[in-house]
Formats: C-alpha cells, sequence, structure tokens
C-alpha cells in the first residue's frame, strides 16, 4: 500500500517493512506544452537527478555524489540509472537504486534533488514543468511503499531539492522536502553541502 505525502511529512520507510534492504527511488516529470501561433509543442527539457550522501553533520564528502556524470558510490550502495533527456513518456524518468544494508555507516542521510541541465543557456526553469514527484519503491517486489507529488509552483527555480532518507534510531526514514533553488549545476547544488 502507498503512503501518499505531503511537503515536510516524515514516515518510517523500514520500520513498517521487514526485510526491506533495497529501494529503488524514482523521479518523474513531464515537460510542459508551450501554446504557439502554429498549435503546441512540447518544451525541450533535461532534467538530471542525483544523489548527495552526507555524513552525520550534513556534509558531502568527496566523491559521494551519485548523478548523471558519476552513475554509482564508491561502495556501490547507490547507483544511478543513467540520464533522461527528455522526460517525455509514462513512469520514472530517472531512477537511483538504494541498498540500504551496504550505505557506509559515516552516511546518514541521502538526498535526493534535480537540476535542469544547461539552465542558464537555455534560459528554463521549473515553470517548464509539471507532474513533478518522487516515490519509494521496494525493490524485491516493486511495490509502491512512499509518492510525493511536487505541487508548488517551481517557476524561477533551476534546482529542487525534493526528498531524501535518513538513518533514525537504527531504522530509514523518508523527508518528503520539496523545495526549490537556483543552482546551475548539480555541481553548484554540491557545494553547499560541503
Amino acid at each position: 500500500m502507498t503512503i501518499s505525502l505531503v511537503k515536510g511529512q516524515k514516515v518510517d520507510l523500514t520500520k513498517g517493512n521487514a526485510g526491506l534492504s533495497k529501494i529503488t527511488v524514482g523521479l518523474g516529470w513531464d515537460p510542459v506544452k508551450k501554446k504557439g501561433f502554429f498549435g503546441s509543442r512540447t518544451v525541450d527539457i533535461d532534467c538530471d537527478a542525483s544523489a548527495l550522501l552526507l555524513d552525520e553533520n550534513g556534509k558531502l564528502r568527496d566523491k559521494h555524489l551519485v548523478c548523471f556524470y558519476n552513475l554509482k558510490s564508491i561502495d556501490g550502495s547507490v547507483v544511478h540509472s543513467g540520464d533522461n533527456r527528455t522526460g517525455e513518456g509514462d513512469g520514472d524518468d530517472e531512477q537511483i537504486t538504494v541498498d540500504l544494508a551496504r550505505v557506509p555507516s559515516h552516511v546518514h542521510k541521502i538526498l535526493f534533488v534535480v537540476n535542469i541541465y544547461d539552465c542558464v543557456n537555455r534560459k528554463q526553469d521549473f515553470g517548464l514543468v509539471s507532474s513533478a514527484y518522487i516515490r519509494v519503491l521496494n525493490q524485491a517486489n516493486e511495490q509502491e511503499l512512499i509518492r510525493f507529488n511536487l505541487t508548488d509552483n517551481y517557476a524561477g527555480k533551476t534546482a529542487l531539492v525534493v526528498g531524501e532518507i535518513y538513518r533514525h534510531g537504527g531504522e530509514w526514514k523518508f523527508n518528503a522536502i520539496g523545495e526549490g533553488s537556483f543552482a546551475a549545476h548539480v555541481d553548484l547544488l554540491a557545494r553547499n553541502y560541503q
């Protein structure tokens, strides 16, 4: 049974799901259709999902960024599915798998973010994106455990901090964040955590 969250809501991930060790974090979005003189067209926008592995102080250590150019964490516990450059079609646009049992003990939080590739040159922001969401699935049976639909207006923002999983009392929890910010590249967003 899926738990639908609202912004700021936190929920247990592993406590109520005995044996849960591998999850898939799916992120999805749709480009908006722009109306013009010759009809409507889909905006060509390239969103990139990333995961930042943070320590107990909320700091990103070297090489703990999993993204389109670094598809796997050093220890292999977090793996990115690869870059989807259009956002078209149904279902998740990008996925990040997490083997919770293999996440190193110094990693206390995994932050999931989305940036718009080349947003400055293309003059694009998240006002050109609709139906954005993050969901967590049990990798063993593909059951959706958690879903958070982003409903705020993110016009003018080029980066989204979507959600996070974090350790709490020996278990993993999920936090629905949904905060917009400005970062022209994931590396610039990552600097906020260094």
